[in-house]
Parts: C-alpha cells; structure tokens; sequence
C-alpha cells in the first residue's frame, strides 16, 4: 500500500478527484444512513471506474492494475470479513453463556455501573480483539439496560475499547504493526497517558447520559447458571486468534502475504466446537450487509492516493487521528512506519482512537452497529457522541504536556519484512480507527 502511484491524480480546484468521490460517499453515507449498504457499494464502483478510466491505480493502470490492487489487498479484506462474520457468532455464544445476565450482580446500582462496564471494555481491549471487547460490552449493556442502549454510550463503548488497546503492542493492528517493526513495546505503552485522561472525558457523561435513558438493572434474574460449555468456546475463540496473531507473526511472517491467518483462526474454532454448542446461524444474513458495508468503504479508502504524509510533528499526529476515523489507519500507520521520526506513543493513540469519532471511522463501530442499527447515523453519532472528539484533544495535550514530544530516530527493524507483510493481523483492532 505504499507502492508508488502509476498515474498522477486528476485535481479538481486543487483536490484529488479520488478524494472528492470519497467524501460524497461518506455524505451519501451519513444521509441516507438507512441505504447505507447501496450508497457504499455505489460509491465503490463510482471510484473504480474513475480509476480504470482516468488515474490508474496504485500497482498499475486499468484493468490489470486493478486485479493486481486487489491481489495485495485481497488477505486484509479477507481476515475482517471473517473476523466480522466470526465475532459475530462469538457474542451470541457469549450472550448464551448467561455472563451478561449475571452482570447486574457485579455492576453497582446508578451510572457508576455504566461506568464501570466501560472500564472492563477498556481493560479486556488491552490484549483482547477490540471487535470482540466491543461486542463483550455491546451484548452486556443489551442486557443491563434492558435492550435500551443510547447512542452515546454505544458510541462510549466504540471509543473505550479503541482507546483500550492504543497502549498494548497485542491489542491493536497498528500496534502489532510497530512491534514487528521494532519499536520497543514501552514507547507504545505511553499512548495509556491520553487513553487514560480521555476515557473519563466521555465515559462519565455517556454513563450519566445511559443512565437517565434507560438505568441498570438492579437485579439479575434468580437461578440462573452459567453455560460453561458456550463460555469456553468464547475463551478458545479469544486464545486462538492472540495466539495465531503473535505466532504468525513472530514465526511465519511470510504466509500473512498469501492467507488471512487470524480469521481462518477464528472459524476453525467456531466450527470445531459446533458440535457442543449450535452457532446463531440465524444472525448471519443481516451481519453480512453489515460487513460488506465495512468493505466496500475499506477497498474505496485503499484506492485513494494517500501515499505521501506532512513531516512527522506533533501536529501530523494529531491530523492523522482524525485522519484515521474515515480512511484505513493501517495504511497510515504503514507510512509513517516509513518515514520515520514520530513519537510512537503519540501516533499509538492518535491512529487507535481516532476512528471512535464516527461510527465506520472502526471495525469496532461497525460491529456494534451491526447489533444495533440504530446507531448507523452519522448526524445522530456525531451529535450524541461529540465529547469523544474532545475527550481525543483533551488526551493528546494531556500526553504531550506531560510527557513531550519526543520523536525517534529511523528505528532498526527486528524483521525485514515487506510492508503488506505487517498490515494484517488483529484487523478488529482499527481496520479504521483502531
């Protein structure tokens, strides 16, 4: 993805027209957010023929550039449908666990409750999957709230489980992506510094917030026992795909260029255990337009021409986090792996919150979306859910008035590993934004 162009984009009043088509595909996407599925599909193909006509694209010209585009990004897009599709039949085997119903015992009463579930979505995303620590905390709030879950705590949950894994070199792609690359895993750890300072910017107000829309269930139904069997398939899922990603990897980096390793993963478990406990196959028709939504702007946000950034600043950081909530931060994150000379804690937190501020800005929104459609608005997010963008300000001066910005040198690489071999990998953990 950081080939270089074939053809020099075509400027419209000194804009890339790539660039244009795009951003009326987002538009379309947050008006008509009940056709979201066509507009993305449209806006795709609209992209596509302009660049089989008129720019080419980023591994050559025409229809051979495209297949050749498609051969390199063909593994990324193949490990988040089947980590959407997956993770999605893991919240249903969690959610039949009977876990969530026995959270009112554990949640204290009022919006401290709501709180404190943001809290553990925050921790669990620090070496769990942020789909998965997001569904976690999607199917529990279902259940507390009484399947009355505002928008803004929906949009909360988003935001704790990509701020969550901003600091933890195993709870996010771009994170993994600067320790293969062989950044210490202590200069990603400082990104905790703003996650930390942001969470309680929005996580307090959005548990208020939830609290006088619909509050906590006080207490959990009598009797209940837990399906240990559904629980253990939900941990084998989880240990399966930590262990594919690092062992991969760590081991056999060449084959993340030819198989979506941490999906395959994913489903071999999900169809092993099948036996012991029937997946929700019923979910999967609706997940799906839910998951080619995702991809359709994925692959629109692959073709756009974002092969240069601005030098590496604090400022640069700070732009690509709100950069990352509508264009794939792992391309982003790639380049500026190249270009060297950011503070990696910085740029840990920027591309991994970032996405929290719109809802398909991460794969972790989307999922969650997925749950609940009602949060597929842009406007309703966007004004529901605006103290996220201050709570991204709020953590990033915090960070950098307490810590400095202090930029590294070109790093030595541990590996050398070309750089479609380090885009993969705990894709639930900010395709967008995380």
């Amino acid at each position: 993805m950081t080939g270089t162009y074939s053809a020099q984009p075509v400027y419209l009043f000194g804009i890339p027209v790539d660039f244009i088509l795009f951003g009326l595909t987002l538009i379309g996407v947050a008006i008509f957010h009940r056709k979201t599925l066509q507009v993305a599909l449209t806006g795709l193909a609209v992209v596509t023929l302009y660049k089989l006509v008129f720019s080419g694209f980023r591994q050559g010209e025409g229809f051979s550039g495209l297949v050749m585009q498609m051969h390199h990004e063909w593994v990324i897009l193949s490990n988040l449908f089947l980590l959407l599709m997956g993770f999605a039949i893991l919240s249903r085997h969690f959610e039949s666990s009977r876990i969530p119903d026995e959270m009112p015992r554990v949640l204290p009463d009022g919006w401290t409750g709501g709180l404190l579930l943001l809290i553990i979505v925050f921790v669990l995303s620090g070496f769990l999957d942020n789909i998965a620590a997001a569904l976690i905390g999607g199917t529990i709030a279902r259940h507390v709230f009484k399947d009355k879950v505002h928008i803004g705590y929906l949009a909360a949950i988003v935001a704790a489980s990509n701020a969550g894994g901003a600091g933890s070199v195993v709870g996010d792609t771009t994170t993994t992506m600067m320790w293969i690359d062989g950044i210490s895993p202590l200069r990603v750890l400082e990104a905790y510094v703003a996650a930390i300072a942001g969470f309680f910017v929005y996580s307090i107000p959005a548990a208020i917030q939830q609290h006088r829309h619909s509050p906590i269930v006080k207490d959990a139904p009598r009797s209940l026992n837990i399906d240990w069997i559904s629980l253990a398939i939900v941990a084998a899922i989880l240990v399966t795909a930590i262990t594919a990603n690092v062992t991969a990897n760590l081991k056999f980096p060449a084959v993340l260029d030819d198989l979506p390793v941490l999906g395959i993963a994913v489903w071999i478990v999900i169809l092993v255990t099948a036996p012991l406990r029937r997946p929700d196959w019923e979910i999967m028709p609706e997940t799906f337009k839910g998951t080619i939504f995702l991809l359709a702007l994925v692959t629109s946000a692959s073709f756009m021409p974002v092969e240069q950034l601005p030098l590496a600043s604090w400022q640069t950081a700070l732009g690509l986090g709100f950069l990352s909530s509508v264009f794939d931060n792992i391309p982003l994150t790639a380049l500026a792996l190249k270009q060297g000379g950011y503070d990696w804690g910085f740029l840990a937190y920027c591309v991994g919150f970032g996405g929290s501020m719109i809802w398909f800005g991460s794969s972790a929104g989307v999922a969650i979306s997925n749950m609940y459609p009602e949060a597929k608005s842009v406007g309703r997010w966007l004004r529901e859910s605006w103290l996220i963008a201050v709570a991204y300000i709020f953590g990033f001066f915090v960070m950098l008035s307490i810590l400095g910005w202090h930029p590294d040198a070109p790093h030595k690489k541990r590996v050398d590993l070309p750089t479609q071999n380090i885009q993969i990998l705990m894709a639930g953990h900010g395709i967008w934004g995380r």
